[in-house]
């Protein structure tokens, strides 16, 4: 779970910042840290699984006043849910029509076409 720690410090020049972000940046779990307030007197830590006890009482031992303010989870920022776009329509291919062949040995009877008609009396033409 990540968490914010806000730790008010008895901070009066740079070097006393400096020392208190070093040994921020020592603690385990810290991801970030920074100067924050009006006097800039507030140390902000970010961090997973950091151990906010353990850390202001080593920054009580080397800076002397130090007390904790605010500890609270961070949340991940909620996600803008986006519309759902219309689906572009995909053009579907086509496939050629599949030709089967008969199975060998199979025939087909070709029937005629033309009729033949037989007449009594035989005339010059054969077919009519």
């Amino acid at each position: 779970m990540k968490q914010k720690i806000v730790i008010q410090l008895g901070m009066s020049c740079d070097k006393s910042r400096s020392k208190a972000l070093t040994m921020a940046a020592r603690a385990a779990g810290v991801t970030s840290m920074e100067i924050t307030g009006d006097a800039r007197d507030q140390l902000e830590v970010v961090g997973d699984g950091v151990d906010s006890v353990c850390l202001v009482s080593c920054l009580r031992k080397k800076l002397g006043h130090a007390q904790i303010i605010k500890v609270e989870e961070v949340k991940k920022p909620e996600e803008k849910k986006e519309e759902p776009k219309p689906a572009v329509p995909v053009p579907v291919p086509v496939n050629p029509p599949q030709y089967y062949f008969p199975p060998a040995g199979y025939y087909h009877h070709h029937y005629p076409t033309h009729m033949v008609v037989c007449e009594e009396q035989p005339s010059n033409c054969p077919t009519m």
